[in-house]
């Protein structure tokens, strides 16, 4: 099994590298694990304290589990991925069945953070974007598919989203063995890593 992590701060366009990656190879034989999927159980406390966790600091993702699934995976064991409501800023105590697979791509803003899972990774990629395109993107997307308001999306950006960036995000550039600038000039990169993959799925 080749596992391949891919970062980048929010915004950075991950998605879209990742539907590039996946377009070109054969279907059913790579699986995608979100690390978003993977932010710790709050269900002890209540919505106002939910609200006021920090989602961007490495603490609110539970990696042991990450980790644990991933080598339940590479084991050849299915697992169920846990299923996360951003609305509710809590898990919903559904899951996803997933199977392992050839090639499984895990991607999420800290998933280079964490030492252990890092080792896991045979391909490290980190998604670079311009801080303004991103923010213009979080705006987008909190405000349609999660129900926040423009000013409590900007007060987070202030206050969490840029100094947890910078702190925790930003600096594991130094670990990726391909940065991807995320713009329509990126093809050659996007490349490189269908290639890799193309070579240990034949």
């Amino acid at each position: 099994m080749l596992i391949i992590g891919i970062a980048g701060g929010t915004g950075c366009g991950k998605t879209t590298v990742v539907n590039q990656i996946l377009n070109e190879l054969p279907e059913g034989e790579v699986g995608i694990i979100s690390q978003d999927s993977y932010y710790m159980d709050t269900s002890h406390l209540s919505y106002d304290q939910r609200v006021k966790i920090n989602f961007d600091h490495p603490r609110s993702i539970d990696f042991e589990l990450l980790e644990e699934h991933l080598r339940e995976l590479k084991a050849g064991n299915t697992i169920d991925q846990p299923v996360y409501s951003f609305v509710k800023h809590n898990r919903t105590g559904d899951t996803i069945h997933t199977h392992p697979r050839k090639v499984m791509i895990v991607e999420g803003i800290l998933i280079l953070t964490h030492p252990e899972l890092r080792k896991m990774f045979d391909i490290k990629i980190f998604v670079h974007a311009d801080s303004d395109e991103r923010l213009i993107r979080r705006l987008k997307r909190d405000i349609t598919e999660r129900g926040r308001d423009i000013d409590e999306v900007l007060s987070r950006y202030q206050t969490t989203l840029k100094p947890m960036h910078q702190q925790f995000i930003e600096p594991m550039k130094e670990y990726a063995d391909i940065i991807i600038p995320n713009n329509k000039y990126n093809t050659v990169a996007v490349n490189i890593v269908k290639t890799i993959i193309n070579e240990k799925l034949n």
